[in-house]
């Protein structure tokens, strides 16, 4: 580095100062950034959750058909189960 590379370095490094951010204030602020974004969907998650979960609790007492998203419940007695005994038996 030669003298001119210095002088510019510190030239920056004072600009920063002036300004009053620093690279650990700027880290700080993009920390805080991506924490309230994972909070902010946290959130959404749980709400999403809890509106399924009241509909779910209002459908059964009304006496209605549960209509859930997703993968059915396990031991339900389909042809995959009926493959294992069969194999095993053999």
């Amino acid at each position: 580095m030669d003298e001119n590379d210095d002088v510019q370095n510190s030239d920056n490094q004072l600009d920063m100062q002036a300004r009053g951010e620093s690279r650990g204030d700027r880290a700080r602020k993009a920390q805080a950034a991506r924490e309230a974004d994972r909070k902010d969907k946290a959130a959404a998650k749980l709400r999403e959750n809890l509106m399924r979960r009241k509909s779910q609790s209002r459908a059964r007492r009304a006496g209605d058909a549960d209509e859930t998203q997703g993968l059915p419940a396990a031991g339900t007695g389909g042809a995959a189960s009926t493959a294992a005994k069969s194999d095993e038996s053999s």
